[in-house]
């Protein structure tokens, strides 16, 4: 008999009702829809993508840039703001909301998640924390948010960093975990 000490039992595992926000058929036609009519457009159909996102209840702005190779999980729990720039092969993991400010610039690779597991649970038990970045943060590539951190306004986050913690205002950040490094500085026009 094998007497080690069980850390996490699958078999225990199961989604809460209402835990995704729409019904298993919305869910899966959306990812339906991603995988098709979202994905495979040129990249100037921006327009068409913003429209796909709002038909499934997300709520964005104006003159959005979201490239075909971004996923989002549950459009239903995003917030985007006017002119916010989401670049290729973006995963917005939104178990829970997903709010990005005005002027976001979310380049390549960036993994913003809000999911998480109980691991001190045997079933497993999925959660979620919402991700907020605000006005003007210029998020670089290769970059991991955490659930529930938010990225203050102004903030630039360097290549290949790992957001664990929320960030300053108009701060320049990089690192594993990512931490401050110097001020932000703007050249007057």
């Amino acid at each position: 008999m094998d007497d080690r000490c069980i850390y996490q039992d699958l078999s225990r595992f199961r989604v809460p009702k209402g835990f995704r926000g729409r019904s298993a058929v919305t869910v899966q036609l959306w990812w339906l829809v991603q995988a098709t009519l979202f994905r495979i457009t040129p990249d100037v159909l921006y327009g068409w993508r913003s429209f796909l996102l709002r038909l499934f209840g997300a709520r964005i702005g104006k003159n959005v840039r979201i490239r075909a190779s971004a996923r989002v999980t549950y459009p239903w729990k995003l917030t985007v703001g006017d002119h916010v720039w989401v670049g290729d092969d973006c995963v917005l993991y939104n178990l829970g909301e997903i709010v990005l400010g005005s002027h976001v610039a979310l380049a390549h690779h960036i993994y913003l998640c809000t999911g998480l597991h109980d691991y001190t649970r045997l079933d497993f038990a999925i959660g979620q924390k919402p991700v907020r970045i605000e006005d003007e943060v210029w998020i670089c590539n290769d970059v991991f948010v955490a659930p529930g951190v938010t990225v203050k306004r102004g903030a630039i986050v360097g290549a290949r960093s790992t957001v664990l913690h929320d960030l300053p205002e108009g701060m320049i950040c990089h690192g594993n975990p990512a931490k401050a490094v110097r001020a932000r500085i703007v050249a007057a026009d």
